[in-house]
């Protein structure tokens, strides 16, 4: 394989963890900001003179664990940056089942009878969310495994094998001047106002 074609392949995954999270953290939000709306209105007439009592429920007052996976679906699709590999794919599958129930919790709140005026477009929007990151999930669980993690061009090359560390002679025979020195020599020379670096 040429290094552009490598290089083109890390584009292409790059691109796809970025929509991937963009799936996630869109639908996550979406449904979470739908589930905190009113999701029916309730009119209770009381003898006059006294007015009616308006009960509003919102999505989170009549489902109150949709809120909560709402949440946790948007940490993973932040987390979904942060892993890599194998433990990425088993999240993304977590994420497709935690979007799956939100989806759940909107259809459920199309269809229920709930009492009073019922508002659908806050449950079909949740419903929308929660669909919308489990497609992400489930794309993350089986694409996300070769996709480029955060930070890794930065991590040190495994070691191949036991390094020896040989002790330096001295100062004098070292190649930087703090090389042989002990960290708290280095920092008394500071104290003293001097550089440690200089000889």
């Amino acid at each position: 394989m040429s290094a552009s074609g490598g290089g083109e392949r890390s584009a292409v995954g790059r691109r796809e963890l970025t929509y991937a999270v963009l799936l996630c953290l869109a639908g996550a939000g979406l449904a979470l900001w739908a589930a905190t709306r009113s999701w029916s209105v309730e009119l209770t007439v009381r003898p006059a003179p006294l007015p009616p009592v308006r009960d509003t429920r919102s999505g989170a007052g009549l489902l109150p664990w949709l809120p909560a996976l709402a949440v946790v679906a948007l940490a993973g699709g932040g987390a979904v940056l942060a892993t890599r590999g194998r433990v990425r794919r088993v999240l993304g599958g977590l994420l497709g089942v935690l979007g799956l129930a939100v989806a759940a919790g909107g259809g459920y709140g199309l269809v229920a009878d709930v009492g009073g005026s019922v508002s659908r477009q806050w449950p079909a929007l949740c419903l929308l969310g929660g669909l919308l990151a489990a497609a992400g999930g489930w794309w993350t669980a089986v694409r996300g495994g070769g996709w480029p993690a955060m930070g890794a061009r930065y991590e040190r090359p495994a070691r191949s094998g036991p390094e020896t560390v040989s002790a330096p002679a001295g100062p004098e025979g070292s190649s930087t001047p703090l090389a042989g020195r002990r960290t708290t020599e280095a920092w008394d020379a500071l104290d003293r106002g001097e550089d440690p670096t200089a000889d």
